[in-house]
């Protein structure tokens, strides 16, 4: 009797575990990166996309819902010295819902764009809404123009005094785990100057927005 009452014990533990497990699996992760990181609630809150001829709002409007995006630089290392080297970099333009449309990023001296970077500031950074649930739920391949990517190129500087507070917010409200980071490594706040900007999200090519135009939409 002991016996069959032991093995039921073990039994039913070994289920709590089981389903603990599948949770923490298939739950979000949250504070660390997840949907609860101070980004767009997939589900709730992530506003419609803007009326594709309006090319400058679209930009704005993946600027804004991306967290993070590709940068390319010049490679300075010696095996590639030369070539475009690329890296994904955590960014923000502003809390949800208040974006400048200026992308701030947390960078420290050890990251190898970064050591591009301090040789050939110019960069092109991509952003595009396969990062949200736009293209999945609409069922667009992230290679298809319909998946909106849009292309911004300009160089990269760190910021100045005037501007740290906003770039920390910026970053910090969207990406809380920054605050935790080594200070070994010597971050510091930098952002992208743009010159030039393409919008991909239609068939027919790439729609070209000046600076001005980008800047110039009201954020709704």
């Amino acid at each position: 009797m002991a016996g069959r009452t032991s093995w039921s014990a073990r039994a039913l533990l070994a289920t709590l575990l089981a389903s603990a497990l599948l949770a923490l699996l298939v739950s979000p992760a949250r504070g660390r990166g997840g949907r609860d990181h101070g980004d767009w609630d997939e589900a709730l809150r992530l506003p419609p996309l803007p009326p594709r001829e309006d090319a400058a709002r679209v930009a704005r409007f993946v600027t804004h819902v991306c967290d993070w995006g590709a940068l390319a630089t010049i490679s300075t290392l010696e095996a590639v010295r030369g070539r475009p080297f690329s890296d994904v970099l955590s960014l923000s333009d502003g809390p949800p819902g208040a974006g400048s449309g200026v992308p701030y990023f947390y960078l420290s001296p050890l990251q190898l764009s970064v050591s591009n970077l301090q040789e050939n500031p110019y960069a092109t950074l991509t952003m595009t809404l396969a990062q949200t649930n736009f293209c999945k739920k609409h069922g667009f391949d992230p290679q298809s123009p319909l998946c909106a990517h849009i292309m911004l190129s300009g160089t990269v500087t760190k910021v100045n005094e005037t501007e740290v507070d906003i770039a920390k917010h910026s970053l910090f409200i969207r990406h809380p785990e920054m605050k935790t980071w080594p200070s070994s490594h010597n971050w510091f706040f930098a952002k992208l100057n743009i010159t030039n900007i393409w919008v991909l999200d239609y068939f027919g090519g790439p729609k070209i927005v000046t600076p001005e135009e980008y800047y110039n939409v009201t954020v709704q």
